[in-house]
């Protein structure tokens, strides 16, 4: 593959500005930038090959993200409050793959901290996306989030998208 400083500079850009957008509680801008059919999934290990049948820390089309959302912001979700910060911070950004539709595979590192009330927390891994090409860019098809410390015992799960 024929490496092209144009696609690599939208994918990070476009990388970029998902983090963003969970970093500012922008859910719905997030979740707009999936494919009508994409999928977030986060398996257990990342020696799994489908979400299908299996069980996963997140396996969620769009229609599960808005319950999430929906959940966590609503008014009587006491649990929820006060709501925490993160920030993440994506790095070593990959093509893996450039089809003649311009549609793209990436490999990323990213590194999230959480701070919910006096807590903070570290979240690491590798995300893989499949990204189709559209008009306002790309839509994520699937993004697989491998977290290099899935397996760690957390006094509270995970209530958004890493």
């Amino acid at each position: 593959m024929k490496f092209n400083l144009v696609v690599q500079h939208e994918v990070e850009q476009f990388l970029y500005r998902q983090a963003n957008l969970l970093d500012r509680k922008q859910w719905q801008g997030w979740i707009d930038l999936f494919a009508a059919d994409g999928i977030y999934w986060m398996p257990p290990d990342a020696s799994y090959q489908t979400w299908d049948g299996q069980p996963a820390i997140f396996a969620e089309d769009k229609n599960l993200m808005t319950v999430r959302k929906l959940r966590v912001l609503h008014p009587d979700a006491w649990s929820q409050r006060p709501l925490w910060e993160t920030t993440h911070v994506v790095s070593n950004v990959s093509i893996k793959h450039i089809s003649k539709s311009g549609d793209v595979e990436v490999s990323s590192r990213f590194h999230m901290l959480e701070l919910r009330r006096d807590n903070v927390r570290h979240f690491a891994g590798s995300y893989f996306h499949k990204m189709k090409k559209n008009k306002k860019g790309y839509a994520i098809q699937l993004q697989r989030v491998d977290m290099a410390n899935a397996q760690a015992a957390y006094d509270y799960v995970l209530q958004v998208w890493v």
